[in-house]
């Protein structure tokens, strides 16, 4: 059948793979000049299905009042005057329960395991390269209770599948030696060794190229305007081109995969989606030979910053920031990275050509993505992933490949529909 996929990110693109392999007339529409160019563009880089524990938990509530007002906070919380961004946020507090944090994290990790072991199926058959690393990736805690806290959580995920590994302050330099500067303060750390790391916009860009060879046609520069409903079901989407022209596509089904766009798309036609924008920033540095930065790819809990090397680069990527869909760039929350950075890693890169970016994460209260059909037949949603679009993405491409071909899905996830 024809089907039209709405947005060329990591998501876009991997659906759009795995629905030409099975058989079926893809076209991608997509309002930049090219694939991953929003918010696949400079993320974190990790592929972490042992991160499956989501924002949402127990403690989240208390650790966000005590950074209220700090500017530099790992969670910032900007109020504005927007009815979405307050029923998201009590949404977030209800996912906060206990039973609810536990039945979240289950649904993520499943997906997360099955999403991996699609991606390394994909590497197998392509070849595709993209800065990857299979070094696993080391969360390191500077704070000995919530250390404590995260072995007996490695203890609950290691019997759903996930393998997390308590290391002492010692053994996590032996993992990745250029923490021997910060080794003082360490109070221990988790090691899954199963987790990877890569360029998510180098992967986006070389699969759209091998998607677009296999027959997949992308429309760059074509902004998605509305969708179309009639007698019950989408009946095209309207688009505006790069010279300002309308046009209307047509097929047999549509995917909805634009991130944090998806819920205003959505809303125009009736579906209210529990997304919401959440601004993440990166900070990318070039390393050269002189440069002692992490090969292991990191993640500083403290701060809720990831670090990936990619390369000839490092990828420091982290915070969040509830501001709606505004993408300026908060110097103040960048020079945090910057800070927390060279604090760890002293001779970590070239910081006079630090590169610094935003973008919108599209997260749902309790971080499970919405993928399956919505109550119009031929429409169907890849969205809402979150922190975790780059680890989930291969597997939520075949799944929604598989829901639109009439295959239930392999993962054992609760789509939609």
């Amino acid at each position: 059948m024809k089907v039209i996929v709405l947005g060329a990110g990591v998501i876009g693109v991997t659906s759009a793979w795995y629905l030409r392999r099975a058989g079926h007339e893809v076209t991608v529409v997509e309002r930049q000049p090219g694939p991953g160019l929003e918010t696949s563009f400079a993320n974190g880089g990790q592929i972490s299905v042992s991160h499956a524990e989501p924002w949402a938990n127990p403690a989240a509530p208390v650790q966000t009042f005590k950074w209220l007002g700090r500017q530099d906070a790992p969670l910032l919380f900007r109020p504005r005057a927007d009815f979405n961004q307050w029923l998201w946020g009590a949404r977030f507090l209800f996912e906060c329960l206990p039973h609810r944090t536990r039945d979240n994290a289950r649904q993520i990790l499943s997906l997360a395991l099955y999403s991996v072991a699609e991606l390394k199926a994909l590497r197998r058959e392509t070849g595709i390269v993209y800065d990857e690393l299979a070094r696993g990736i080391l969360s390191f805690y500077t704070d000995q209770r919530e250390f404590e806290r995260a072995v007996t959580l490695a203890d609950s995920m290691r019997a759903w599948g996930c393998v997390r590994e308590a290391r002492t302050a010692t053994e996590c330099v032996a993992i990745e030696p250029a923490l021997h500067t910060a080794q003082s303060r360490l109070a221990g750390g988790i090691f899954a060794p199963g987790d990877e790391s890569g360029d998510a916009h180098v992967f986006t860009q070389k699969l759209a190229a091998l998607c677009a060879e296999r027959g997949v046609m992308f429309r760059y520069a074509h902004a998605v305007r509305e969708l179309r409903v009639a007698g019950g079901s989408t009946a095209g989407v309207e688009v505006i081109g790069s010279s300002g022209g309308m046009e209307v596509l047509s097929a047999d089904s549509y995917i909805v995969t634009l991130g944090s766009y998806s819920a205003q798309l959505l809303n125009r036609v009736g579906i209210s989606i529990p997304v919401y924008p959440v601004k993440g920033y990166s900070v990318t540095l070039p390393v050269g030979p002189r440069h002692e930065a992490p090969i292991v790819s990191l993640t500083d809990e403290g701060h809720k910053l990831v670090f990936s090397r990619l390369g000839g680069r490092l990828r420091v990527a982290g915070t969040a920031e509830l501001a709606g869909y505004d993408m300026e760039i908060n110097r103040i929350r960048c020079e945090a990275i910057m800070r927390r950075v060279f604090e760890l890693f002293p001779n970590a890169g070239e910081r006079d050509r630090a590169e610094c970016w935003a973008g919108l994460r599209p997260a749902t209260p309790g971080n499970v993505p919405l993928i399956g059909r919505t109550r119009y037949p031929n429409l169907f949603l890849n969205t809402g992933h979150g922190t975790l679009g780059w680890t989930l993405a291969c597997g939520s491409g075949r799944a929604i490949a598989d829901i639109v071909s009439g295959t239930r899905p392999e993962a054992d996830f609760q789509f939609m529909g």
